[in-house]
């Protein structure tokens, strides 16, 4: 079977599975299975594809086809347009957090400043080394509960060149810090914050992800209280917190911090929230930027 007939043919299977995008998945999927470019598959669209190779492509969608996400079929997710490593220990990165590293880059638009971050809840470390990546004097000490998580993160700063830059600590949210850490310049997370009952309508897709790293199994707001009360008492004087939500909304703003910005999507709706401890010192924000 040449390319072209190979692709319909897993299209059409994917389909019938519910996948929204099932031409661009089988597309991805082959060109993973064979290490071919996306332009390849234009323009050797008649090539007869190896039996082996059809063997391999056909076992992998029907993995897509009981939903499981391409990403972990891969192994791969791109993030702020860097290559992340991802297993079913870690949620999936997706454009929508980006939302926080662009807050991030306006709020410190000095790259060269010798900044101190935290990540709280980093899973694949793809905000914390993201951090570490756009700002090469700063450093940032990620945490997550899951020493799984912890694994898939070091590889990635690693493979990005961050690894000297990036400390990550096992522990449940603000907890791993140590007294010695801190305090921040800004506190980012993107937390548990699916509603224990808005679980069952999830797209499949997500069946697949780690539980723990979507939702507080409650009202959705219960770690992101706990980032907001805890962080503001690790922050510089003037230090931000930044955080992702959805559905849930934000929870109600401690009085030591002052809400300063919510974060909305291209459509609309409510994607986090920018808020800044209650300092004494002025608004310019870092510890030792140039």
């Amino acid at each position: 079977m040449n390319i072209r007939d190979l692709i319909r043919q897993a299209t059409a299977l994917l389909e019938s599975a519910g996948c929204d995008s099932a031409r661009v998945d089988a597309e991805l999927l082959l060109m993973h299975i064979w290490k071919i470019s996306r332009t390849d598959l234009i323009i050797r669209a008649f090539d007869e594809v190896p039996e082996d190779v059809q063997q391999a492509f056909q076992r992998v969608i029907k993995r897509r086809e009981a939903r499981e996400p391409v990403a972990y079929l891969t192994g791969e997710k791109e993030f702020w347009s860097r290559p992340f490593r991802v297993t079913p220990d870690v949620l999936i990165p997706r454009p929508e957090t980006e939302h926080l590293v662009e807050e991030m880059l306006e709020r410190f638009p000095d790259t060269d400043g010798t900044y101190l971050f935290c990540d709280i809840g980093t899973g694949s470390g793809c905000i914390a080394i993201t951090l570490a990546c756009e700002y090469t004097q700063a450093r940032i000490v990620a945490t997550d509960i899951s020493e799984a998580a912890l694994a898939i993160a070091r590889s990635n700063a690693e493979q990005l060149g961050v690894s000297e830059r990036v400390s990550f600590h096992h522990g449940d949210m603000l907890q791993a810090l140590t007294s010695d850490d801190g305090p921040f310049d800004a506190i980012i997370s993107n937390p548990p914050y699916v509603a224990h009952h808005e679980m069952d309508d999830l797209e499949a897709e997500l069946g697949h992800e780690p539980r723990g790293a979507l939702t507080d199994e409650s009202d959705g707001l219960q770690f992101l209280a706990t980032i907001l009360n805890e962080g503001s008492e690790r922050l510089n004087p003037k230090g931000l917190i930044i955080v992702e939500t959805g559905t849930c909304g934000l929870p109600e703003t401690p009085p030591q911090l002052e809400m300063k910005k919510e974060i909305f999507d291209l459509a609309g709706r409510l994607r986090g929230g920018v808020y800044q401890a209650k300092g004494l010192m002025s608004d310019a924000f870092g510890r030792h930027s140039k």
